[in-house]
């Protein structure tokens, strides 16, 4: 059996207005396996948003445990979730997110500023590579307002990879973007869910979401339904991924 990256058990989140409270999660019940790629789906206000900040260690749970590659995150204080938010996630925004006075390269660079294990040549040495692998490498030294928006959202795929962690979370990554865009910011996703890469995506494109091979539909805070979409075999490299 492979690895277990994501594990929730019966995880609530409520939220409290002028004293009424409102569950955005219900007992979520949730595992993702080392090289799975996964999308949550369902409509608006359904708790999408909620569970990716969750996943994302960008918020807590009420009740409920959360394992992320094999460590509870539940007691962590606020500096160990964000060492393990930049150790162990990989973000990718419908925004972009991009440093718009930062070069490409730098921008790539920036979930590598912490990492007191890499010299600065594999720092270096990893921006070549993720920049490469997004195929973004001979716009290293532009800047994102030079870019279109299928290439920021490329040079954000390559932040999102330059950390070699234990799981990518993609939200709604093709919101921004035309469809010939988004056709090949999903064509890259796949090919990097095909070198071993594990993913979940949020998306409320129906396109978008078959083509991971599972995926999980959220309806009123709990997951009403969980289908794989195409049998696909291992891949080889997925053990692999994310291995410092």
């Amino acid at each position: 059996m492979s690895e277990t990256v994501i594990k929730l058990q019966g995880i609530s989140k409520s939220f409290l207005t002028d004293e009424l409270e409102t569950r955005a999660l219900d007992e979520v019940h949730l595992e993702i396996r080392r090289g799975e790629f996964v999308s949550i789906s369902g409509p608006s206000g359904c708790g999408k948003s909620t569970l990716m900040g969750i996943l994302g260690l960008l918020d807590t749970a009420t009740s409920g445990r959360y394992e992320l590659a094999g460590k509870s995150v539940d007691q962590l204080n606020a500096r160990e979730r964000a060492m393990m938010r930049n150790r162990e996630i990989g973000f990718v925004f419908q925004a972009f997110n991009l440093i718009s006075d930062l070069s490409v390269e730098e921008n790539v660079a920036l979930p590598l500023q912490y990492r007191d294990d890499l010299s600065k040549q594999e720092r270096q040495q990893r921006v070549a590579e993720a920049l490469a692998r997004v195929d973004m490498g001979h716009r290293a030294r532009h800047f994102p307002a030079q870019l279109s928006g299928g290439q920021q959202q490329r040079v954000a795929v390559a932040r999102a990879l330059v950390g070699k962690p234990a799981l990518i979370l993609a939200d709604e990554p093709t919101g921004n973007l035309d469809s010939r865009n988004a056709e090949l910011v999903m064509d890259l996703l796949k090919q990097i869910h095909a070198d071993g890469a594990t993913l979940c995506m949020v998306t409320h494109d129906p396109r978008s979401a078959s083509l991971a091979e599972r995926t999980v539909s959220l309806f009123d805070g709990r997951v009403v339904e969980d289908k794989n979409n195409i049998a696909k075999p291992a891949h080889n490299a997925a053990m692999a991924w994310g291995a410092q």
